[in-house]
């Protein structure tokens, strides 16, 4: 093998490699998941074991619900209130709410209401 054909192999390779740690930088991960019963004025509580970091979330509903808000508690113990109140069918999502900049997100908490007896609810978020 010559000079010209490593040099080329090795620049290949590494262009691979760069393309796909581009690829996964806006990956969704799952934060929590609770389930919403009936009407009430309680949000379901979703502790997080450790701090997750994200700069957006968005939620996606497993049987039809009413989503109202989410608080987020971040890891400073700062808090965000993200209202969406919208109707949301099985297995729809809502949009990616962003914050100002990627943050360590603590604990959720998911207030709404469910269509039938109880549906589950999936938050995610965006990890860069």
């Amino acid at each position: 093998m010559n000079m010209k054909t490593f040099i080329a192999s090795l620049m290949m390779a590494l262009s691979m490699l760069t393309i796909s740690n581009t690829a996964m930088a806006d990956e969704q991960i799952t934060l929590g998941r609770t389930i919403l019963l009936g009407s009430g004025d309680h949000g379901a509580k979703i502790p997080l074991l450790i701090c997750r970091k994200t700069d957006a979330i968005r939620v996606k509903a497993e049987r039809d619900l009413n989503l109202e808000k989410i608080k987020v508690t971040f890891n400073n113990g700062q808090t965000k209130t993200i209202h969406f109140y919208r109707d949301l069918k099985k297995n729809k999502y809502t949009d990616w709410r962003k914050f100002a900049y990627p943050r360590c997100v603590k604990k959720l908490e998911v207030f709404g209401n469910s269509d039938g007896s109880k549906a589950g609810v999936k938050v995610l978020g965006r990890k860069k």
